[in-house]
């Protein structure tokens, strides 16, 4: 009776070995794989709208589905620091590209693209020297990986994520609002 009890354990233990840690660590390389694309998908699509001047519908979804093309589900926040061209300064002072003199304005996700949708606009945003683009990416589901490690070892809650980009900048060049 206590050799097949110890059996059982053995072929237990080898089952979880030969099958759960190699799974696990498969599912995390996957997980670094997608966290790789997204930091770069993001990357680029900042540094696009920051060269050229313009955020564009067209781009934008470009962006959505090579993050997507990874297999998660992604939650995009846009913010668009407007630098306002007529803060209200005192007439003495005279030059608006003062540090800690410029006043930004942020536009956030839906006014973003509500703004791309609007027909009038032709799904481009114009940006202008000066202007601040910040995204941020993140999961907004559970990958394999985290389900077993919420399995086996309780460690991640509902509300974490483990794929996740930012990047952001400020534009460099003056967008003419039209094209693509």
């Amino acid at each position: 009776m206590g050799d097949t009890l110890i059996v059982v354990v053995v072929i237990g233990l080898v089952a979880v070995l030969m099958f759960v840690f190699p799974l696990m660590t498969m599912s995390d390389r996957t997980d670094d794989i997608s966290q790789l694309a997204v930091e770069t998908a993001t990357t680029e699509f900042v540094d696009d709208a920051r060269t050229s001047g313009k955020l564009t519908l067209d781009k934008y979804s470009k962006y959505v589905e090579n993050i997507s093309s990874t297999g998660n589900a992604y939650d995009v926040e846009m913010e668009i620091r407007v630098l306002d061209e007529n803060p209200g300064k005192k007439t003495t002072q005279v030059n608006s590209k003062k540090i800690g003199e410029n006043v930004y304005y942020s536009m956030y996700t839906s006014q973003i693209l509500d703004y791309l949708r609007d027909n009038n606009n032709k799904g481009v945003l114009p940006l202008k020297e000066g202007d601040i683009i910040i995204v941020n990416a993140k999961n907004d589901g559970t990958t394999l990986s985290q389900q077993l490690k919420n399995f086996l070892y309780s460690v991640t809650g509902n509300d974490t994520y483990t794929i996740a980009a930012e990047h952001a900048g400020i534009v460099t060049a003056n967008g003419s609002g039209t094209g693509n």
